[in-house]
């Protein structure tokens, strides 16, 4: 796994980014309000989806490890704003009580278990930060009112959909080819797809080009990568096409 934050600041980080959650959902228009990044979601579908999300991993964590994922909970959260975030803001004091009392190794079923990210906690921990911290984004634009991310945090967050989403043995079906992302803060990743699957690799001391590489800001990168930006949102050398190769691509069709 690409170095991340130490567990505690995870833990802390959910915890702030829920915080920001709350905010941008109290200042949409209303919780029928759509979100425009989620096209057919409107901020009651997104707060329910987060919110399942928190516990069904809270449920995960404390079950420990498995083979199988444990059922979601089927219940509906309120539809009354206050109700509402009160239901989120339970959802995700769950979350972080199970990751607390687990601590930062405890293993446990996830669906990244054959790539990067551990299956443990600590994997889970990273993972809803960033889940956090994307769906805030969806809620603030739904409000009309985005805030800059952290810049450390978004930064990771491209590390860590790498390390997750984009971590597999599954064939790659084309030409073997590398992509690197550059943020203009100052970081690069690279990853590397080919016969064996798809996998972070170090971006080469020698300054070898990948097959296409893209540069934006950590923020749009991370916005990229999750789908809410396209590839001409980024400045692209290299061949386009690749890009276009890793976006159709479902591995687990």
């Amino acid at each position: 796994m690409t170095e991340s934050f130490e567990y505690a600041t995870l833990l802390q980080l959910i915890d702030e980014r829920s915080a920001a959650f709350r905010s941008a959902v109290a200042a949409a228009p209303g919780v029928d309000a759509p979100v425009p990044s989620c096209p057919e979601w409107t901020v009651f579908d997104l707060v329910q989806h987060l919110g399942t999300g928190q516990r069904w991993w809270a449920t995960i964590v404390t079950t420990g490890a498995a083979e199988a994922p444990p059922a979601k909970d089927p219940s509906v959260a309120p539809r009354e704003l206050e109700a509402l975030l009160a239901w989120f803001e339970e959802s995700n004091e769950l979350l972080l009580s199970a990751l607390r009392e687990a601590g930062p190794e405890r293993e446990c079923w996830t669906w990244w278990a054959s790539g990067v990210s551990p299956a443990n906690s600590r994997g889970v921990a990273r993972r809803r930060v960033h889940e956090l911290l994307v769906h805030t984004y969806d809620a603030q634009l739904a409000a009309d009112a985005v805030q800059p991310m952290p810049t450390e945090v978004a930064l990771d967050g491209v590390a860590e959909f790498l390390d997750t989403c984009n971590s597999t043995p599954v064939a790659w079906p084309h030409e073997p080819a590398t992509i690197q992302y550059n943020a203009t803060e100052g970081r690069s990743w690279r990853l590397a797809l080919d016969g064996t699957g798809a996998w972070p690799v170090p971006v080469p001391a020698d300054g070898a080009p990948a097959s296409v590489a893209g540069t934006a800001t950590a923020e749009e990168l991370l916005l990229f990568v999750w789908g809410r930006r396209t590839v001409h949102d980024l400045k692209v050398d290299g061949n386009p096409e690749v890009f276009e190769q890793i976006i159709a691509w479902d591995p687990e069709a």
